[in-house]
């Protein structure tokens, strides 16, 4: 499986941000004046200071941290003059940053810091915007509502939690087959079909209540029977979320905090990126430090653990991070996580933003780039080579 998020997500986040002088798919507006221009145009020097900043060109809330911090200990054994190597290639680290405009690299191996870099003018305390990353953030959060007892089961038809769904396609469609994206509810994410779903969704005020995404979505067909077929649909991810802040009660960002960012010790607030409407957008743009990604990698493959019990349900994570898809599809899937054999697992994001997980080797690699494309077989193979590279080098004895 080439190293990419699924071909439409680039269209799903280029009709997002869209044009952006007046709302847009899903609502969003920015609050700079004039209007900032549309995210996927942005030049280098914008990318370098809006991605870490990106409370500046829109609406978000904040993940608030707690007063103490998970340590991360630095390891008598890092990786030290890497060679990247990359098609016959070979590059150190400092010059492979800077070649593929990576403003963040981080390598923990059994919980410690074997490798930490920073480039595009980066510090340790900025953060840094995820883009779809947060996809597994979302359905971590599922996870956490189902242990909570909020969310009864993943077999719960979506249609119990988002009633405003009930009479179109989503009838009979359960949860897991929202957060394996396998609905069956037909949906059009090509950027360049004006009249795509992924173009329209959200486009109309708020009418009675209803986020404008789900009264949208309900309006959706079937095209094949739940369970049977795998389409990334971008406006799923964003259900997601509506349904982890309907069964808990509280914003996403609130349950985030309350769940994981406090209690874990993230070093950072996070601030999330809210809809039109108000609301965190499940399936992108949070935002965070370079360390706090690797903590939430962290508290993930160790299985949901804080202060010695986990806050995920038995099996979530070797769950979420396996193919649910069957037959598996272009591009094997778990929960918002894309999965395969080497590394086992990553979440992934656009213009180069990647985690990836050995669990064998106890190993995570994190990425945070402003590459020039959202998507490119050059610049995934740049991101393979190099946290391959990373693996071999902390594997070597």
């Amino acid at each position: 499986m080439t190293l990419r998020p699924h071909r439409t997500v680039a269209a799903a986040l280029a009709v997002c941000f869209g044009s952006l002088a007046a709302p847009t798919a899903t609502g969003q507006v920015p609050i700079t004046d004039p209007p900032a221009p549309m995210i996927l145009t942005w030049t280098p020097e914008q990318q370098a200071n809006w991605y870490k900043a990106i409370e500046k060109v829109y609406e978000v809330r904040t993940v608030r941290r707690g007063d103490q911090v998970h340590a991360l200990p630095i390891s008598t054994e890092p990786v030290t003059d890497l060679a990247v190597d990359v098609g016959g290639k070979t590059s150190d680290l400092r010059t492979f940053m800077a070649d593929h405009k990576m403003s963040g690299v981080l390598a923990l191996k059994d919980g410690k810091i074997i490798l930490e870099a920073y480039g595009l003018g980066r510090s340790r305390t900025d953060r840094w915007t995820s883009f779809s990353v947060a996809k597994s953030v979302t359905s971590t959060l599922v996870g956490a509502a189902i242990a909570d007892g909020k969310i009864k089961s993943l077999d719960d038809p979506i249609t119990d939690y988002l009633p405003d769904l009930k009479g179109g396609g989503y009838d009979g469609v359960t949860v897991r087959q929202i957060i394996t994206m396998t609905s069956g509810v037909k949906w059009n994410e090509d950027y360049t079909d004006p009249k795509s779903d992924v173009a329209n969704a959200g486009r109309d005020p708020m009418v009675g209540g209803v986020n404008p995404i789900i009264a949208y979505m309900a309006k959706l067909p079937r095209e094949a029977e739940p369970g049977t077929k795998f389409v990334y649909k971008t406006g799923e991810t964003d259900l997601a979320g509506f349904l982890v802040s309907k069964a808990v009660g509280k914003p996403m960002s609130e349950y985030l905090s309350e769940k994981i960012w406090r209690p874990y010790g993230m070093e950072q607030d996070a601030i999330w990126m809210v809809d039109g409407a108000g609301h965190e957008r499940g399936g992108c743009c949070m935002s965070m430090t370079l360390r706090d990604y690797g903590r939430f990698a962290q508290f993930f493959l160790d299985g949901g653990m804080i202060d010695g019990r986990s806050i995920l349900p038995e099996g979530w994570v070797k769950e979420g991070s396996t193919n649910q898809i069957k037959p598996p599809a272009e591009g094997q899937y778990g929960y918002f996580w894309w999965t395969e054999t080497a590394p086992n697992f990553r979440a992934s994001g656009i213009y180069g933003q990647q985690i990836a997980f050995f669990p064998e080797d106890r190993l995570i690699v994190v990425i945070n780039s402003a590459m020039p494309k959202a998507t490119d077989r050059d610049q995934s193979l740049a991101i393979r080579g190099l946290y391959n590279s990373i693996h071999k080098a902390a594997t070597a004895n």
